[in-house]
């Protein structure tokens, strides 16, 4: 599972079927790091974090173990604030992380976004000292989540075995979920330009706190909306429209504008804290529970989730 590579950074994924082979595909490779003098970090969702402290006993002390439901809940954070957060904290060592952002229990709707991601480590941390572990429920995901694993690691260890994925294509992958969003129909819009820009933040708080958005998430979602409306009058062409709905529990709001995003790790990047400003997707990552994005030559839509 850990064979000598003459890469810096090392992506496999691990297809297991229960917990027996959980155990088995990640302790090894957890005691593996530790014995190697490697920080380890383990990010899965919090039910494995119970199994894996377990099954590693007194090691589990020198783990730095991170509930993924919570700090992954938005995918699109989890490179900046989880990942890249661990492994800038040891600059000089090679790191070992455990990143589990796909379980069975994910919606379809968040799906895309996860995906993606697991896509975009590859770019993220290329030329990094690092490996990171990505392991995938076979008995319980879908056949298009393990298909597109192959696409997104270089390697695949399944059934004790590693080898070479055939069909590895990041790029292609991200190309392929950047899906057009369709307006809503239950949604309602506000054009605005920079002299509406206090406008449309207020337009967006009114009907947040009417669907039951109140207190922290209601500033939260103020804050993306001025993020996202600022970013349309200095990047997109001038002008924007902003909509919102209440969908399953979030409040959901959107910014079209004409702009086009260039950059597939435009908010998914930790900012220098000298940088001064460049931080306004980064931000929306941060604050909401969801985010997903299309764009192309006619122009980008952020769309984005608070749970009530």
């Amino acid at each position: 599972m850990t064979a000598p590579s003459t890469e810096l950074f090392v992506h496999p994924a691990l297809f297991y079927r229960g917990e027996e082979e959980y155990v088995d595909g990640t302790v090894p490779f957890i005691r593996e790091g530790l014995a190697a003098g490697e920080p380890v970090a383990v990010a899965v969702p919090g039910p494995k974090l119970d199994i894996l402290r377990s099954a590693l006993g007194d090691a589990a002390t020198d783990v730095r173990f991170i509930d993924m439901t919570q700090a992954g809940r938005n995918p699109g954070r989890i490179i900046p604030k989880v990942l890249r957060v661990f492994a800038d904290a040891h600059p000089a060592s090679r790191v070992r992380i455990i990143g589990e952002p796909i379980w069975p229990d994910r919606s379809g709707v968040e799906y895309p976004a996860c995906v993606q991601h697991e896509a975009l480590i590859n770019s993220a941390f290329e030329g990094r000292d690092a490996t990171i572990l990505c392991p995938y429920d076979e008995a319980g995901l879908s056949e298009q989540a393990l298909t597109d694993a192959y696409a997104t690691h270089p390697v695949v260890i399944s059934e004790g075995r590693q080898r070479n994925s055939p069909s590895y294509a990041p790029e292609r992958v991200v190309e392929r979920y950047n899906e057009p969003l369709p307006i809503v129909e239950a949604a309602e819009g506000y054009a605005f330009g920079a002299d509406e820009l206090p406008a449309a933040r207020y337009f967006v708080a009114e009907r947040a706190t009417r669907f039951g958005l109140s207190g922290v998430r209601l500033d939260d979602l103020a804050l993306v909306v001025a993020e996202l409306t600022t970013n349309s009058v200095v990047h997109g062409g001038g002008s924007g429209t902003v909509y919102v709905w209440a969908e399953n529990g979030q409040v959901v709001c959107e910014v079209r504008d004409g702009g086009q995003l260039k950059d597939p790790l435009a908010g998914r990047r930790p900012s220098p804290p000298a940088q001064l400003g460049g931080r306004g997707l980064l931000l929306v990552n941060y604050l909401t529970d969801l985010v997903r994005v299309h764009t192309g030559p006619d122009g980008t839509v952020i769309r984005c989730y608070v749970d009530c």
